[in-house]
């Protein structure tokens, strides 16, 4: 039984001192692949790195939308596309998406989400969003971007929105990925949500090194924990962990075109 961690950053300082055993600890936990995103180009390099030395390890490119006010330019944007383009083992562009919570910016903020999406587009690779205090505005965003230059697959990833702004988000056609989060106990919406996505719509992460899950909270998050959320979400949507894991890896494989057998090292 196998799962897929589809949002970590592993190449964080936090894990710099110890990432060989975090890794130890996520193969034994039969974590069969894990897809790592993106917060600036600048950190290429070091994903790259990181997926040479584990061959489980995907990547996306992109920029964070907390970032576009001092790094967005025309020459990111062509630097994105030239990055995805170098290797195969990108699977996203991202993360990228809408931040109100902690910026105002949003007319930077959507010329460099439209500017990805049309990378992806480009390309035929899913984006991994990122999307706080912007769900009404980023629905209808997409919708008109579907309408004038056509849609582009993808996940709302570390989602913590109502089941209406889900249903939105399925709508137009996105996978919803729980993160640590959902084990919350007074993250009643998030559970309401985790209920009501399609089983080919769900995927599960742990957005490491945040957002640790109940029993670790407060502490570095890790991929291992992915276990943590896959066990809370099996248990509201009433179905063995067995099948939560068949479900949610099959879903990841097809979303991010994952290799159909896992690359763990025995």
């Amino acid at each position: 039984m196998q799962l897929v961690d589809t949002h970590v950053h592993i190449n964080f300082e936090a894990f710099q001192p110890d990432l060989d055993e975090v890794a130890k600890r996520w193969r034994e936990a039969n974590v069969a692949y894990l897809v790592h995103s993106c917060v600036e180009p600048s950190e290429f390099k070091s994903i790259q790195a990181i997926a040479d030395r584990f061959p489980e390890v995907f990547f996306a490119v992109g920029l964070h939308p907390l970032d576009v006010e001092a790094k967005w330019t025309d020459k990111v944007a062509d630097e994105i596309f030239q990055l995805a383009s170098s290797d195969p083992r990108v699977v996203a562009i991202g993360e990228t998406g809408l931040d109100f919570f902690k910026a105002q910016n949003s007319e930077q903020q959507l010329q460099a989400l439209d500017q990805q999406l049309a990378i992806a587009q480009r390309l035929d690779l899913p984006v991994i969003i990122h999307c706080r205090d912007a769900a009404e505005v980023m629905a209808g965003h997409f919708r008109d971007f579907w309408e004038q230059r056509g849609s582009v697959r993808g996940v709302m990833h570390c989602w913590g929105g109502t089941p209406a702004e889900t249903q939105w988000f399925l709508d137009l056609g996105f996978w919803i990925s729980f993160s640590g989060t959902v084990t919350f106990k007074k993250a009643t919406q998030i559970h309401e949500s985790a209920q009501m996505v399609p089983s080919d719509r769900l995927l599960i992460e742990t957005d490491c090194p945040f957002l640790a899950p109940t029993p670790h909270r407060g502490k570095r998050n890790e991929p291992a924990n992915v276990w943590h959320v896959a066990q809370r979400v099996a248990l509201l949507r009433n179905i063995s962990i067995e099948e939560l894991a068949i479900q949610t890896t099959n879903n990841a494989r097809q979303l991010f075109r994952l290799p159909s057998s896992g690359a763990l090292a025995n």
